[in-house]
C-alpha cells in the first residue's frame, strides 16, 4: 500500500520505564536494547514501521537523569534535543501517583513546544488496576494530554491502541524512509549495541554502566558467513578481571549470547571474537565518547 502519511514520534521519560521495550513492541522487531539496569539506552536510536498507509518513525531515547560525567550530560542533551521539531511526544511513567523532577521537567518542554503528547502508563501488569485512576488524576491534573493510556509494553498490552491513537498526529506526505529500513543504526553499530546488553544483563552494579563496546572488525566471507571482532573497553583493571571472569568464563558466556543475538539479527552465521581493554575515565573524555560513537547530532 502507498504510504500517504508519515512522522515522527519521540518516545521519553525517565530511565529504566520501558522506553526501549515499547519502541520494540511498536515495530515488532528488536532494535533497541533492553536491560532491566537504568540508563540503558545511550543514544537517540531511530525505529520505523509501516502499517497500512502510515509510517511511524519513533526515536527512542536515553532516560533523562541527573548526569554525573559528560557521558551523562551527553544522554540527556540527546533527550532535550529529540523533544523538538516531532510530530508527537509520548511520555512514558511509571503507575505512581506522583510527578517527579525529570517527568515535570519533560511536561515542561512538551508544553513550550505546545507539541501533542500521549501519556503512556507503563507497567501496568506490576500494580492493582484500581491505583491507575489516582494516576491518571495527578498527570490530568499538571498537563492537557491528547490522550491517556496505561499499558504493559512488556506484555504487549496496548500497542495496538496506541498505534491507532498515534495514526492522527501523522501530517499527510510522503514516506520518510525506505520500505524495507527498520532502524538508522548501522549494522556494527547494533552488534556493539548486543555485546553491551549481555555485559549488562550479566555484570553487577556500576561495572556495567563503565563499559563501552567498539566493532573493530566487520565483514562477510563470499559464503555469507560474518567475521565480527569486538573490543569491550571498561575503566580499571578490576572491572577486566570481572569481565573475562575466572579462566575466561564469564566473557565467554557474554560472547556467546551475544553472538546468537547477532546471528538472529544478521540472519546468518557469524564468528564473533571479543577483547577487554582497560581505558580509564573514559565517561569523562570527550574525545573518548565521541570514538565509541556517541555523537552529538
Amino acid at each position: 500500500m502507498e504510504i500517504k502519511r508519515s512522522g515522527m514520534i519521540t518516545l521519553c521519560g525517565r530511565p529504566n520505564v520501558g522506553k526501549s521495550t515499547l519502541t520494540n513492541a511498536l515495530v515488532g522487531e528488536k532494535i533497541a536494547i533492553v536491560s532491566n539496569k537504568p540508563q540503558t539506552t545511550r543514544n537517540r536510536i531511530l525505529a520505523v514501521l509501516n502499517r497500512g498507509d502510515c509510517q511511524y518513525v519513533f526515536m527512542d531515547t536515553p532516560g533523562l537523569h541527573k548526569p554525573r560525567s559528560r557521558l551523562g550530560d551527553y544522554m540527556v542533551d540527546v533527550v532535550r534535543k529529540s523533544v523538538a521539531d516531532v510530530d508527537a511526544v509520548l511520555l512514558l511513567v511509571e503507575p505512581i501517583a506522583n510527578i517527579g523532577a525529570p517527568e515535570q521537567e519533560l511536561i515542561d518542554r512538551i508544553r513550550d513546544l505546545n507539541l501533542p503528547a500521549i501519556l503512556v502508563i507503563n507497567k501496568i501488569d506490576t500494580v492493582p488496576k484500581e491505583e491507575l485512576l489516582a494516576v491518571i488524576q495527578v498527570y490530568s491534573q499538571a498537563h492537557e494530554f491528547q490522550a491517556i493510556l496505561p499499558m504493559s509494553a512488556k506484555r504487549g498490552e496496548g500497542v495496538e491502541e496506541l498505534l491507532g491513537l498515534l495514526s492522527h498526529f501523522l501530517p499527510e506526505g510522503p514516506q520518510l524512509f525506505p520500505d524495507d529500513m527498520v532502524t538508522d543504526q548501522p549494522e556494527r553499530q547494533v552488534c556493539a549495541e548486543i555485546v553491551r546488553e549481555k555485559l549488562l544483563l550479566f555484570l553487577d552494579k556500576e561495572i556495567p554502566h563503565g563499559t563501552a563496546v567498539e566493532v573493530t572488525k566487520f565483514s562477510e566471507r563470499e559464503n555469507g558467513i560474518i567475521d565480527l571482532h569486538v573490543t569491550i573497553f571498561c575503566e580499571r583493571d578490576t572491572h577486566k578481571g570481572i569481565i573475562i571472569g575466572k579462566q575466561g568464563a564469564m566473557l565467554k558466556k557474554i560472547s556467546t549470547r551475544a553472538r546468537e543475538d547477532v546471528e538472529r539479527f544478521m540472519g546468518t552465521k557469524v564468528y564473533l571474537e571479543t577483547w577487554v581493554k582497560v581505558k580509564e575515565n573514559w565517561r569523562d573524555n570527550v574525545n573518548l565518547i565521541r570514538n565509541f560513537g556517541y555523537r552529538d547530532e
